[in-house]
């Protein structure tokens, strides 16, 4: 079976091309020995069947994030048959350094330009014919999303994997940089995944990766080449991947200035100005305080409000809980069997009614808005709005995508904090994360919970801001590192397709099903343990002078316990008890659950990331935190005597 690996940059509409070739037949998962997630597809194209993979967003086949390396590694170990590039016509002068990497390789390969519509309607103009003579490639102009040029894609698919291609054209380097790539082509013995052109090059470049290959297969080759390299870089001022770039980028602007035109400037049109708002601060970040209030209305309100009160209070509370009770009052003798089931900890009673009622219609909603404002494009530009901020706490705007999944599942964005650059962001990251980031049932429930007072909800995010800022600016001061760099292709603005949404959201809804109702039963089992045999009650007695120290009743001891299992059970706990608490009982709850330690999946995860002893620094440094943050702001409140 042929192999095709669809690349090119993040936010090209890669995706769209996958789903269009592949259509319902697509496994995902995780690439071998990573965390990046990797979809794959079986199909038939003209009788012919194949297997499509979808790789991560990369830049260069010089690999900086681990999407990149996971990509750059696909293209090595999967002997693809064909190489589909697509590119954002828009951008072509950019994207093109990939395309000729990818054409070094020797590896067939068809460009597709897609969002070619986008591009016409800015006044580009493409001479598809030149492109095509310039590169040595096929030229596909496609737009994805209308199904246009798909066609003429699978055609072009069919010619290459029954005919095959020749390579593209080569770039033609520096006198010094050619010599040298000819002499390690001579050295280099046996078969390689890709050209031993674009091996020289990546050896002359210092990929180690490569060098890890060539020296595998022969160690004095690779010594004799690892001199040549070394020869050639001292010869050059600048890095030889800077002189390798820039002559690219010669052959590039020659190229576009032959087959690329445009009819000028062209007036902004509303779709641009909007663009440039979301940016720019002083309409940034009001833009941003708008898209915060929506999700209130829609997850804090609608959500957490209209929602759960149905399904919690008149479905549950009303119906299924007291039947369930009576049930067993009647039909099961034993204490503890009843309890396991029904009563204070029980599986449906408690486990089922915190999952299903509470968390999630939240979450569903959460995930509806998120799909929404991820289709738009918003999320790239809150990125470089936010990259500002991030980088006085020593983080990028990249850091904004584990933030924003966090926002989702906080041990999902611990995961995806590997995407980050040095070890310094990952563990400020990762910190955050674990301190100031409520998941989105927690904070679906913390909107529902303090909506009845715009104050409290106020205190709440100003805190949390706050600390997030106060914490982040510490951790970039006291751990080492240098000051992280961020660039950030955006993509065009879009009304978003509502069939894309509900899909994406069903797709996510059934995913934190699957995840969340087990760890949930799980936990009913573990409160119903340490129910009978005494453990509870000692940790709320242990718990309750820290209660006391927040201005909170012994009862909302529980829903720190709760917490622990998971974030979002701890929230539901507090959703449970907050008609007996005042608003500045609830703020101070709010506020110190949020900081709590982590649920126990998001500590595991820490601790597979990033060890045994960042895990338990980062532990020993939040328990104590949280509850001094609770009783600092439980003072505050009760002096000032607002939220009463």
């Amino acid at each position: 079976m042929d192999t095709i690996l669809l690349m090119g940059y993040p936010n090209v509409g890669k995706s769209v091309i996958f789903n269009a070739l592949t259509g319902a037949y697509v496994v995902v998962s995780n690439y071998p020995g990573t965390t990046v997630a990797v979809d794959r597809g079986k199909t038939e194209i003209s009788g012919k069947k194949v297997e499509i993979i979808d790789t991560p967003g990369m830049y260069s086949l010089l690999p900086i994030t681990e999407e990149e390396r996971v990509a750059r590694d696909i293209l090595l170990n999967e002997n693809p048959s064909l190489i589909i590039n697509v590119l954002d016509a828009k951008n072509i002068d950019r994207m093109l350094h990939l395309t000729l990497q990818l054409i070094e390789t020797g590896l067939p390969t068809i460009a597709v330009l897609n969002m070619i519509d986008e591009a016409e309607e800015e006044g580009m103009q493409f001479d598809f014919m030149a492109l095509e003579e310039a590169l040595g490639i096929p030229v596909i102009p496609t737009a994805a999303t209308k199904g246009e040029g798909l066609k003429e894609l699978d055609k072009a698919i069919t010619t290459t994997l029954n005919r095959g291609l020749a390579p593209g054209r080569k770039v033609r380097y520096s006198k010094e940089i050619e010599e040298a790539a000819i002499k390690i082509e001579d050295l280099l013995e046996g078969d390689y995944p890709i050209s031993k052109r674009s091996i020289a090059l990546f050896l002359l470049q210092g990929e180690s990766t490569i060098e890890a290959m060539v020296s595998e297969k022969n160690k004095k080759v690779f010594t004799k080449a690892k001199e040549i390299a070394e020869e050639v870089r001292d010869s050059y001022a600048r890095p030889l991947d800077y002189v390798v770039a820039n002559s690219r980028q010669n052959q590039i602007d020659k190229l576009a200035e032959r087959a690329v035109r445009a009819e000028g400037e062209r007036p902004l049109d509303l779709k641009e100005k909007i663009s440039r708002a979301m940016i720019r601060p002083s309409t940034g970040i009001p833009i941003l305080i708008s898209v915060i209030i929506g999700l209130y209305l829609l997850v804090g309100v609608f959500g957490a409000g209209e929602l759960v009160d149905f399904i919690e209070g008149t479905l549950f509370e009303g119906h299924i809980n007291p039947r369930v009770d009576g049930f067993l009052e009647e039909n099961v003798p034993w204490d503890p069997v009843r309890g396991i089931i029904g009563g204070e900890f029980g599986i449906v009673t408690l486990g089922l009614r915190y999952a299903v009622a509470i968390i999630f219609p939240i979450v569903g909603i959460f995930f509806l808005a998120f799909s929404i404002l991820e289709d738009t494009g918003y999320l790239p530009r809150l990125s470089l709005l936010i990259d500002r901020v991030f980088k006085k706490i020593g983080l990028s705007g990249r850091a904004v995508i584990p933030m924003t999944l966090g926002l989702g599942c906080d041990t999902m964005g611990t995961l995806v904090t590997r995407t980050l650059e040095t070890k310094k962001e990952r563990i400020l990251a990762t910190l955050l994360l674990a301190l100031a980031i409520p998941c989105s049932a927690q904070l679906g429930v913390i909107f529902g919970i303090l909506s009845r007072s715009v104050l409290a909800l106020f205190t709440w995010a100003m805190v949390i801001f706050v600390v997030m800022l106060f914490i982040g600016w510490l951790g970039s001061t006291l751990i080492p590192g240098g000051k992280p760099q961020f660039f950030m292709e955006l993509p065009p603005l879009r009304v978003p397709k509502l069939s894309n949404v509900l899909v994406k959201t069903y797709t996510r809804m059934i995913w934190y099903f699957k995840e969340v109702l087990p760890l949930f039963v799980i936990a009913s089992v573990l409160l119903w343990l340490g129910d009978i045999t005494g453990v509870f009650v000692h940790l709320v007695n242990w718990l309750a002078p820290l209660m006391g120290g927040l201005g909170l009743p012994g009862s909302a001891a529980p829903v720190f316990i709760y917490g622990f299992f998971r974030r979002d059970y701890g929230a539901a706990g507090l959703y449970d008890i907050s008609g007996t608490l005042t608003m500045a009982q609830l703020t101070v709850a709010a506020v110190t659950l949020t900081l709590f330690i982590p649920c126990i999946a998001q500590v595991m995860m820490m601790y597979k990331e990033r060890g045994k002893k960042v895990t338990l620094g980062i532990i020993a440094f939040i328990f104590p935190f949280a509850f001094f943050v609770g009783f600092l702001l439980n003072i505050v409140l009760s002096a000032l005597g607002v939220l009463v």
